[in-house]
């Protein structure tokens, strides 16, 4: 049989086969991507009858694939959009990665597994898969903050993954990584953007809007095919993703506003390659090599579904994104995909690896990819039942918090908020730069110190002691003024966030006190992961590990101190709601709680609430409502006739007449609003970030 006629029977295998499983998958609800890895079990390697003898043919199919679902992505997120968004979703997606190659390569080090397996595999388990959340998100449309953040890190992830990449390639060669190479390939990334975007700019737009204006449906799809390949062969030849150029010809394509026209023409062709892809992946798996490392497939299993959920978690709310969407993005993102085959493929054809990496990360794919639809249904009754066991000064402050980092954002656009920052910004960058470079240069001049400290007559022991000792003394002065810069940071958002009041009492004390406290936190995790992820390959990362986790828990006993008073302080604020809304429904005046607010800061936008017969909610409970774990708002106080509540308990049920205190931030408490009057089931999407 001759080449072509071998790749024929293959391809229609592989589709009828697809065709058969999904179609078993839709009559059982289960998702159809599940069907299509089934599809690649069956037809592949894994089967007792070898059906598809030309893989390699499909794979490249696959390929085609990647670049037309990127392309697709990025024709649905602006370019304008995602400038806007980075600064917000910049430090989840560090806190994700950093923390994911962190703990890859620990579960590494823990099986065993010599030091550059740990690299590869810690690179392996921090890369999600662009097309499962693509594929995920077209079967069941998210609203739009959740897509804000899941697709901003995605973005993210994809950035980094050049970066590794590029590293990777050169510690499985053998040669030294250097310095320079880490700054060329970031300066040649930058460089490839920059060339891309402005290029594409001027000349994407007005060609897409001419080609368009044809009114030749086969002249539009060729051309709009023809422009994602081009620009993914770009990336290609710059030794990038062609994930990446697919998704900046989308993004360039958006700017046209043609993208509605060429996205409908482009859906069918997109549907038949994204099914080959997901084929191909199950064509990969090897039953018997996953069985026979199946401790090492359960560990990273664990690795990739809790610390993807933790890291997006944390990440995401610290960001301001709120417990359910940043919950709801960790389930999302709890997989890993495409280029964790890469990334291990390189280190497998190099030789830098062992052989059991490939099937390890192949397996762990699959079994991560098959829990995203599980993880995704599980979502909401993990962030209501998270939000029901949480301490109260911590529900207090994950109410709050969302409203303090929306007046940061605020003030964060008109630049006032980062020029009283810059300046000790800029410190700990350099300071944290040094305390990097002196725990480096301990390592690599380690044998040549001990060498001459023995030259002395030390012995061994003392030898390690006084190049400890050493070391520590010359890190100190700088980790020092890392911590004091953080502060200085800290305390200029927290005053910016919620002035001094003039005279008086300074009722912004214990609000700002608790911001002040948790941005320390979060400068400690944004600058202390990196350091981790940069000096575990070199050195014992129980050390950076054991300063940075007691650095956390000084920091986190601080925090609690601040949330108790935060509570005592809101509830202090709820007293004087109560008092104010019941005097005005004695008056028969309007609920302005605008008064109350000023005198008030830290508490949020609060706002009065009207319980009426045509109300949904009425006859309901508050814990049934679950408002604070779905929306993120409080309700601080209930007005019902004579009765006064403050922080009323979750088996309250509401009434017609009761008047409602509510506090969160703007969209929290549209949100709320929404789903106290019942005008939709769902959760609505509200404005994106980057709007």
């Amino acid at each position: 049989m001759t080449d072509s006629a071998t790749f024929l029977r293959d391809l229609a295998t592989v589709l009828a086969t697809a065709a058969v499983t999904t179609v078993v998958c839709q009559r059982l609800r289960i998702p159809v991507v599940v069907g299509y890895i089934l599809a690649g079990i069956l037809v592949g390697p894994a089967s007792p009858v070898l059906i598809v003898t030309d893989a390699e043919g499909i794979r490249t199919l696959s390929e085609l694939g990647v670049i037309l679902l990127m392309y697709s992505i990025g024709m649905e997120f602006s370019l304008r959009r995602l400038a806007r968004l980075l600064p917000f979703v910049g430090p989840a997606a560090a806190v994700e990665i950093a923390l994911m190659l962190v703990l890859g390569f620990v579960v590494g080090q823990g099986l065993g597994w010599p030091v550059r397996d740990s690299l590869f595999a810690g690179a392996m388990v921090a890369i999600s898969s662009t097309m499962i959340v693509a594929k995920a998100f077209e079967d069941h449309r998210p609203p739009r903050r959740l897509e804000d953040l899941v697709l901003g890190i995605l973005v993210m992830e994809d950035l980094v993954v050049m970066l590794l990449l590029v590293l990777l390639s050169t510690e499985a060669s053998g040669a030294r990584l250097s310095s320079h190479d880490v700054v060329a390939t970031v300066g040649r990334l930058l460089g490839f953007l920059a060339l891309i975007l402005v290029g594409g700019m001027l000349l994407v737009p007005r060609a897409m809007r001419l080609v368009v204006s044809l009114r030749r449906n086969e002249t539009t799809l060729v051309a709009a095919v023809g422009l994602a390949f081009l620009f993914a062969y770009l990336a290609h030849a710059a030794g990038f993703s062609v994930a990446l150029g697919a998704f900046l010809a989308g993004a360039l394509v958006r700017e046209s506003g043609r993208a509605h026209q060429v996205l409908e023409l482009l859906e069918p062709v997109r549907h038949v390659f994204a099914a080959i892809f997901f084929v191909a992946v199950g064509m990969l798996v090897s039953l018997p090599e996953a069985f026979r490392a199946w401790p090492a497939v359960l560990a990273f299993v664990a690795v990739v579904v809790i610390g993807k959920i933790v890291g997006v978690t944390l990440g995401g709310f610290l960001s301001g994104f709120g417990v359910r969407t940043s919950i709801q993005a960790g389930m999302t993102l709890a997989q890993i995909g495409e280029f964790s085959f890469v990334i291990a493929g390189i280190g497998l054809t190099s030789g830098a690896v062992s052989a059991g990496l490939y099937p390890v990360a192949v397996t762990v794919s699959v079994i991560t990819i098959l829990l995203v639809p599980l993880l995704m249904r599980l979502a909401d009754p993990l962030s209501a039942t998270i939000d029901r066991r949480l301490p109260k000064p911590v529900q207090t402050f994950v109410t709050l918090y969302e409203s303090w980092v929306e007046l940061l954002r605020r003030q964060s656009r008109s630049g006032t908020a980062w020029r009283d920052i810059r300046r000790p910004v800029g410190w700990m960058v350099l300071d944290a730069s040094v305390v990097t470079g002196v725990f480096l240069a301990t390592t690599g001049f380690r044998a040549a110190v001990l060498g001459v400290l023995a030259s002395l007559g030390l012995g061994a022991t003392p030898s390690v002691a006084v190049l400890a000792a050493g070391s520590l003394l010359l890190a100190l002065p700088f980790a020092v003024g890392l911590v004091t810069s953080a502060r200085r940071v800290a305390l200029r958002l927290g005053e910016r966030a919620m002035p001094h009041t003039a005279g008086g009492v300074d009722q912004a004390h214990a609000p700002r006190g608790t911001l002040t406290a948790v941005v320390q936190i979060v400068l400690v995790v944004l600058f202390g992961l990196p350091f981790l992820v940069i000096t575990q390959p070199f050195m014992s990362a129980w050390p950076g590990a054991a300063i940075i986790g007691g650095l956390l828990v000084l920091l986190t006993i601080s925090f609690w101190r601040s949330a108790r008073n935060l509570d005592s302080h809101a509830r202090a604020g709820a007293e004087l709601i109560v008092d104010v809304l019941a005097r005005q429904g004695r008056d028969k005046d309007e609920h302005d709680l605008e008064r109350v607010q000023e005198m008030l800061p830290g508490m949020g936008t609060i706002v009065a609430f009207h319980v009426e017969a045509s109300c949904q909610s009425v006859g309901q409970s508050l814990g049934e409502l679950n408002l604070r774990g779905l929306t993120g708002v409080t309700v601080v106080a209930l007005i019902r006739g004579v009765q006064r509540l403050v922080f009323p308990k979750a088996t309250e049920v509401l009434q017609e007449g009761d008047v409602l205190a509510l506090t969160g931030s703007h969209e929290a408490i549209a949100a709320a609003d929404r789903l106290l009057l019942g005008i939709e089931h769902a959760i609505p999407s509200g404005e994106s970030l980057a709007s």
